[in-house]
């Protein structure tokens, strides 16, 4: 195998394995950021053998073998070292690889689950946390987190830096919380689930449209906090949205791996297992709130409207613009606006719909977010207004990182001609 084929087959790998390998290392090591340094020396040995080797028939099971390899060497060493100190010869003990896989015999049974509760230990800031968890178990870059927060690589890495050093100095046991501490670190860990999938489904740069099993990654950890809560409304709901918008992956794609956004969709592709559990989430979740709705759940119901209308037209605009209002006074943003403007186009004809967005436009808050301009495009393409239109789709494709939505928004750019 070539060895940039072999490499980009390892990066493809690792987003997978990475969180399960991070999260294994915690449990023996019992510290986050040499957890993630002998993962990432795992990954490097693969990038390292694989060209020549060929890629292992279980690449997984392979570089989680490596990175225990080298977690018991490390721990050994920490022992012959610090032999002295009753404290560290307490803790290491005798290191085997029967201490590496000795699961621990709880109600959740999940290194993955036990890690995101960690990362989101209240001694670190909401921002820290969701960050820390993006990285650890997503396995996502600096970069695509300061995507999903909208802000600056230096600023996330220094996130990830502190809260990595603060969950050390803390001495933080790598377990679930129960009982009372559970409630203060259930948002964070909702939030972070939710941003994991999102990243999945729209994946912030690269080749691919999607990274579907980043997604999967989402939804197993959604499910198994429903098992934990079951009374929590928002873990229920987050189920739903997951499930129905993960649904539509088989018609998010063209033959060629081009985007193919969901008005175009062929419907009858779309997975109707999932639409039907991610509708009886909802119900659980609304069931649960009663009268009230969280944002959560009102996510939620904004993608079962989709759901269930069986064609584009039938789509309920009107009421997925209610559903954004609603959503926008209990967690303001200049994102859901963005949203909520695009339903109102819908509903009510494009230029409705992009008053909203020339106000939003204005006011500057998502200058560097591509979406913003795509939308205004669409809508001005809708008014005729070509030429606008055209420098708006090319604005929006120069600001994305993905190649896929870059060649789908410069392609939409191209089609902005007059007609002979």
């Amino acid at each position: 195998m070539q060895a940039a084929a072999a490499h980009r087959v390892v990066e493809a790998i690792w987003r997978l394995e990475a969180g399960k390998v991070t999260a294994r290392l915690v449990r023996l090591v019992r510290d986050v950021d040499l957890a993630e340094e002998i993962a990432q020396e795992a990954l490097v040995a693969a990038l390292e053998r694989w060209p020549s080797g060929g890629v292992p028939d279980n690449p997984g099971a392979w570089l989680m073998a490596t990175a225990k390899h080298r977690a018991i060497d490390e721990l050994r060493r920490q022992r012959r070292v610090e032999s002295k100190q009753e404290a560290v010869a307490s803790e290491t003990q005798t290191v085997t690889e029967a201490t590496f896989d000795e699961a621990a015999d709880d109600d959740v049974g999940d290194d993955l689950l036990r890690l995101v509760f960690v990362a989101c230990h209240p001694v670190l800031s909401r921002e820290a946390q969701v960050a820390l968890t993006l990285r650890l178990l997503g396995g996502l870059t600096t970069a695509e987190i300061a995507r999903a927060f909208v802000a600056s690589e230096p600023t996330i890495a220094q996130r990830i830096v502190r809260a990595k050093k603060t969950l050390a100095e803390k001495r933080i046991p790598f377990e679930v919380p129960r009982g009372a501490e559970l409630a203060p670190r259930l948002a964070a860990v909702i939030e972070v689930i939710y941003l994991i999938f999102n990243e999945g489904y729209s994946a912030t740069a690269g080749d691919d449209w999607m990274r579907p099993g980043l997604c999967e990654d989402a939804l197993r950890l959604g499910r198994v906090l429903a098992e934990l809560v079951p009374r929590e409304p928002d873990v229920h709901a987050l189920v739903a949205l997951m499930e129905i918008q993960a649904s539509r992956t088989e018609a998010r794609t063209g033959t060629d791996g081009e985007p193919v956004l969901i008005l175009d969709q062929d419907r009858s592709r779309w997975d109707r297992e999932r639409i039907a559990r991610g509708l009886a989430a909802l119900v659980r979740a609304e069931e649960i709130c009663g009268s009230g709705r969280t944002p959560y759940v009102l996510q939620a119901e904004i993608a079962a409207c989709h759901a269930r209308a069986a064609t584009a037209e039938e789509t309920d605009w009107a009421r997925i613009a209610v559903h954004y209002a609603a959503l926008g006074n209990l967690a303001p943003s200049p994102i859901v606006e963005l949203n909520r403007a695009v339903a109102i186009a819908y509903a009510f004809g494009p230029a409705a719909g992009l008053a909203i967005v020339d106000a939003l436009d204005a006011d500057g808050a998502l200058a560097s977010y591509h979406l913003l301009p795509s939308v205004r495009g669409d809508l001005l393409l809708k008014l005729g207004r070509l030429e606008e239109a055209r420098r708006e789709l090319e604005r929006a494709a120069s600001l994305t990182q993905n190649a896929r939505e870059r060649e789908m928004l410069l392609a939409r750019a191209r089609s902005c001609q007059p007609a002979s």
